[in-house]
């Protein structure tokens, strides 16, 4: 059962309701530079903020006496079933937030039948998440220096069951991210890479201000030298079905496509890499026309709604991923609290569908959205002072 918050339109607890109360709770709950590492992006925050603002660009056009007594949300992502287009993007360091960690992420998943992408940078090795999980399990790969690092991994996922890799391609450094700086912001001692060896997960610890330690480690150890020519040693490793996280132009779309990469998602990082992109939702529409159908097309960023996940769908998604709201909802209360933030968007997609007509998946297309008249932007939660 979720932990009770402060009702704040009166007296007495209630559980949460949306994303955001979660986000309000584990605001409270987490200590400043744990929180300003989960909830801060890039430079001026710029892409952070329009990444959730895009779907407020959108209106919808719902469709009636439709019979939608029954609203089917589940589908396959490359081949796995799943109950909902709704999965758990890769995060680092799940334990920073609560001690259970991926392994409660895991069991929160499965529990809603969603897909899980697990880091590369898990604080729980992943074995042990594969060993909790009962959901489908994808990897998010970062390419290493050292190449047979990265080739040790992808033989443990093949070994432990995942079902994918999701390779990260638009981070050859990792971007200054001012909060992080600001806090000298450093793993607590007990928090580790769990599927580095130890000489690589040195150097995480003992922050001090003005400096990240996670850049300065990113910058040691992610190979920058990657590219398209690379990509090919990559797939002779494994028949995994290989994802590239991070595409946001219909260019390197059409060639992620002529190399054989049997998924795609649209991603800014969380507006933590690049800042002043294109949003992801407003690249999604050129991605998804570049590439063949069997090509499967994911989104991520700023889904906090069951309307979202409708508009991601509605522009050609296979599915969203959801990143920051399941680290709210692990934060207030363990693995139920990622399981809830997980059901509402769930139930709030199901009921989306009801109220536009859309019964099911298929059925949701570009017809549904039209350019919002009266677009406000929404208000930034992480403005007001702790």
């Amino acid at each position: 059962m979720s932990t009770p918050i402060a009702d704040r339109r009166g007296p007495g607890p209630t559980a949460p309701l949306s994303p955001h109360d979660y986000e309000a709770a584990a605001r409270d709950r987490l200590q400043k530079p744990v929180w300003d590492y989960i909830a801060g992006g890039s430079g001026d925050e710029t892409t952070l903020r329009a990444d959730r603002a895009a779907y407020g660009r959108y209106a919808l056009r719902p469709r009636v006496l439709v019979d939608v007594d029954r609203c089917d949300t589940a589908t396959t992502l490359l081949g796995s079933p799943v109950a909902l287009p709704v999965a758990v993007a890769p995060m680092a360091y799940h334990r920073l937030v609560h001690p259970d960690g991926e392994l409660a992420t895991v069991r929160a998943a499965g529990e809603t039948g969603a897909l899980t992408v697990t880091s590369t940078f898990a604080s729980t090795t992943l074995e042990d998440t594969a060993a909790a999980a009962t959901g489908p399990l994808w990897l998010q790969l970062y390419v290493l220096r050292r190449r047979e690092v990265t080739e040790a991994l992808v033989r443990r996922a093949e070994a432990a069951g995942y079902r994918a890799l999701v390779v990260t391609v638009d981070t050859p450094r990792m971007a200054r991210r001012e909060r992080d700086l600001r806090n000298g912001f450093g793993l607590p001692p007990h928090i580790v890479p769990s599927n580095l060896d130890g000489a690589r997960a040195q150097g995480l610890h003992n922050g001090q201000e003005g400096v990240s330690l996670l850049a300065r480690h990113a910058a040691a150890h992610h190979d920058a030298s990657f590219t398209w020519q690379d990509l090919a040693w990559l797939r002779s490793l494994t028949r995994l079905p290989l994802v590239l996280k991070g595409v946001l132009t219909a260019e390197d779309a059409r060639r992620a496509a002529d190399h054989g990469v049997e998924g795609l998602i649209v991603s800014t990082h969380g507006g933590r890499q690049l800042d002043g992109v294109v949003p992801a939702l407003e690249a999604l529409p050129e991605v998804v026309a570049a590439v063949p159908e069997h090509c499967e097309v994911l989104v991520d960023g700023g889904v906090r709604r069951g309307t979202d996940v409708l508009k991601a769908l509605a522009l050609g998604a296979r599915a969203v991923l959801v990143g920051r709201p399941v680290l709210w909802g692990l934060a207030v209360d363990g693995a139920p609290g990622a399981a809830r933030v997980l059901s509402l968007l769930h139930d709030e997609l199901e009921e989306a569908m009801a109220l536009s007509g859309r019964p099911r998946l298929d059925l949701i297309d570009r017809d549904l959205l039209r350019p919002h008249p009266t677009f406000v932007p929404p208000t930034d939660r992480d403005t007001t002072p702790r």
